[in-house]
């Protein structure tokens, strides 16, 4: 009898085997196409971007002809752009999440609230644009502005920081809490010295993540009205822009071939923005990482 259960035993285990190696199996065959999908994406855009990349490219106007065709406007409409989401996402993010996390009392309410929070982090993109056209175009009188802009896409990523900021704070131990405190260190001081510290590797990973999103975004962008080509740089936050995603969506649109290859050396651009953004939040992530 003992050998019937042990040879049933031994066959569970075997099925048990069989059946991991065949989700193994289509996690990595899975994860190696999306790589392949990836790598063939990465290979056409370069070998047809890579030869109209120039300093003349970076440094020229759009115009209707190709070969004179440049992103000056886009580029510098970007960091424009950046540079008003960032800390305006940022700020109002990780501080809707300290209150949530440290300050809000525990009941329906908070618990509402927090759902609805998750629950905007997955609304289609064009539906903040509508409400940043209806808000910050119309209501405010901001026009296509990259104030106007900025503050959308703030709205666009404000759920994804306020989520990740959540989980980060949440992480901290309790432990580092109740000692503070029982120092005789008061809550602001807690927040400030201790539990924020400790959270921002994963404060950071949240923003790194919504700050791409928000410099991919084209739906918002068009929504709002922003202009495709504009032969003038921006000198403030109530100016009109264009941003790198417009532009390229205009040149990928177009039937001309040559085109297709500025839109191929747009998008360079932008993924080469794209990496230096996110190395500069990486290296400041790592530094605080090594502290706590």
């Amino acid at each position: 009898m003992r050998y019937i259960e042990q040879e049933k035993v031994v066959k569970r285990m075997n099925g048990r085997l069989v059946v991991n190696m065949i989700f193994k199996g289509l996690f990595m065959a899975a994860t190696l196409l999306a790589l392949l999908a990836l790598v063939i994406l990465l290979y056409r855009i370069v070998t047809q971007g890579a030869s109209h990349l120039s300093l003349d490219f970076l440094t020229n106007f759009a115009s209707r002809f190709p070969e004179k065709a440049g992103i000056k406007a886009a580029l510098i409409g970007s960091l424009w752009l950046m540079a008003v989401v960032a800390p305006t996402s940022i700020i109002l993010g990780v501080g809707s999440a300290i209150y949530l996390e440290e300050y809000a009392k525990q009941n329906r309410l908070t618990t509402f609230i927090r759902l609805n929070i998750s629950n905007l982090a997955g609304v289609p993109s064009v539906v903040f644009g509508l409400l940043g056209l209806t808000i910050f175009v119309r209501a405010f009188a901001l026009g296509n502005s990259i104030l106007a802009a900025g503050f959308t896409m703030s709205l666009l990523i404000l759920p994804v920081i306020i989520v990740a900021s959540q989980e980060a704070i949440r992480s901290v131990p309790k432990e580092l809490r109740d000692a503070s405190l029982g120092m005789g260190a008061t809550k602001w001081q807690t927040v400030v010295n201790i539990i924020l510290p400790a959270a921002i590797p994963g404060i950071l990973t949240g923003s790194i993540l919504a700050l791409s999103r928000a410099i991919g975004e084209t739906a918002p962008l068009i929504v709002i009205g922003i202009p495709v080509i504009i032969q003038f740089l921006p000198r403030g936050v109530f100016d009109t822009f264009t941003a790198l995603p417009i532009q390229i969506f205009d040149w990928a649109s177009r039937p001309q071939q040559e085109f297709q290859v500025v839109a191929a050396a747009g998008i360079i651009v932008l993924m080469i923005f794209l990496l230096i953004m996110n190395s500069i939040a990486v290296i400041i992530r790592n530094k605080f990482q090594k502290r706590y």
